[in-house]
């Protein structure tokens, strides 16, 4: 096969038989942010370079590696979104948001580029749902936004979850904690891998974040930033852990947790599962208090969370999680000559204003090609229109399960095969009690 006939290396397609799935995932994940209030919002798919380069922070990875950057037509420099926080942040300065009623809560579900080596659970082109709460500066805060996301998982059916939280301080008091890192990791210079040698001057802390496994090996050993909290940042990581017993939710402290953007600050949190045998961080997120005055806007506090959606994927496959299937048709009309597919047509349009899932041949088809069809796709109940249900003005609806039949009007179809569907409903959900 040609290249150009290949996805581009990192991406993915998702089959209309597979399609259900995701509709699935992300209905619940904006339902559940409902619960607690979040909205969706939609933002553009790229950015104005800087939008990422003044929030992400120009010594992670994210910008060093990964973005996908290119100038346009009248030489602005553009960035396909490598996340979604800088964008939603920028969308609330530029509409006014962070000056109206706060807090806002917003949610996304969506599409984010980064370059990096494709391997299971995180493409090139990747997909995310997550929240901004814009405005809130109680530790309650945190602790609802942590509750948003393990409810989210838990919803999704996500096993062996545990949640991992630690603080990472304000700009103030971080900075002894970096002279500290500074000094540890400049006694192990000579081991380090050269990007974290360039880190050490600019953002120790980055080094804690490298995936080299001897600089992981040294950062293990590293000084942990909850020895360095001030008295309101300890007070604070405190508070949030008496509201997050309060809402009945376990944790447990990782001091190691820094996450790979440099908007954070305070609260930083994980989520992760050993659903796939090694434990997996399938959601991430923390407070980000500084971030919206750094992008130009008034100096209020926020904070937020994100989540892979081909991880989910994953994980739900190989927890062996079934996820239930809409119907695709619930009738499939059947015709036997050029003159009944006229009546077939017109029936289908009525049917499906009357919210029905209706499929007939477009494909000319014989009769026994058409019925083959319809089991193909699973109709759940078919109908055959010939000379004499024209002459009679009466169809069989048949069940496709079951075989039985039962004879209907052609103009009353539509309330027979509701019935149909409801009956149907009602014997399987029997069956599933009687199991």
């Amino acid at each position: 096969m040609s290249e150009i006939n290949r996805a581009v290396k990192g991406t993915g397609d998702v089959l209309p038989e597979d399609s259900y799935k995701w509709q699935l995932v992300e209905g619940k994940m904006l339902e559940t942010a409902r619960l607690f209030g979040f909205k969706e919002i939609r933002i553009p798919v790229f950015e104005h370079t800087e939008v990422f380069l003044r929030s992400v922070g120009d010594t992670t990875d994210v910008v060093q590696k990964e973005m996908y950057t290119f100038d346009d037509k009248g030489g602005r420099s553009i960035t396909l979104r490598p996340e979604f926080t800088a964008g939603v942040i920028r969308c609330a300065i530029e509409k006014g948001l962070v000056n109206g009623a706060l807090p806002v809560k917003a949610a996304y579900v969506g599409g984010c580029y980064r370059y990096e080596k494709p391997q299971a659970g995180r493409l090139r082109e990747f997909h995310q749902f997550g929240v901004e709460c814009i405005g809130a500066a109680e530790p309650s805060a945190d602790a609802e936004v942590i509750a948003l996301a393990g409810q989210v998982l838990e919803a999704l059916g996500i096993e062996e979850l545990s949640l991992e939280i630690n603080s990472i301080g304000c700009p103030e008091c971080r900075k002894e904690y970096e002279a500290a890192l500074k000094a540890y990791f400049l006694s192990h210079i000579d081991s380090l891998c050269d990007t974290c040698r360039d880190r050490l001057s600019r953002n120790p802390m980055r080094i804690l974040d490298c995936k080299s496994p001897v600089c992981s090996e040294i950062a293990a050993k590293a000084p942990v930033v909850t020895d360095y909290l001030c008295g309101e940042c300890r007070s604070h990581f405190e508070a949030v852990q008496s509201h997050l017993a309060a809402a009945g939710i376990e944790f447990k402290i990782n001091p190691h947790i820094v996450r790979g953007l440099d908007y954070y600050t305070r609260t930083v949190f994980e989520f992760v599962s050993g659903g796939i045998g090694a434990q997996s961080t399938v959601c991430g997120g923390g407070r980000y208090d500084g971030l919206i005055s750094q992008m130009g806007g008034p100096n209020i506090p926020s904070l937020g969370f994100a989540m892979g959606i081909e991880r989910i994927m994953l994980l739900l496959e190989a927890q062996g999680t079934k996820l239930p299937k809409e119907t695709d048709c619930d009738l499939y009309i059947a015709a036997v000559d050029g003159k009944a597919q006229l009546t077939a047509t017109g029936l289908s349009a009525s049917l499906r204003r009357d919210g029905f899932k209706i499929q007939t041949d477009i494909c000319g088809r014989s009769l026994k090609a058409q019925m083959k069809f319809a089991d193909k796709i699973n109709a759940d109940f078919s109908a055959v229109i010939g000379e004499s249900e024209l002459e009679s003005g009466k169809v069989r609806l048949k069940n496709m399960k079951t075989g039985e039949e039962t004879e209907t009007g052609l103009n009353d179809i539509s309330e027979a095969l509701r019935e149909a569907i409801r009956s149907q409903t009602l014997k399987e959900l029997e069956d599933s009690v009687l199991k």
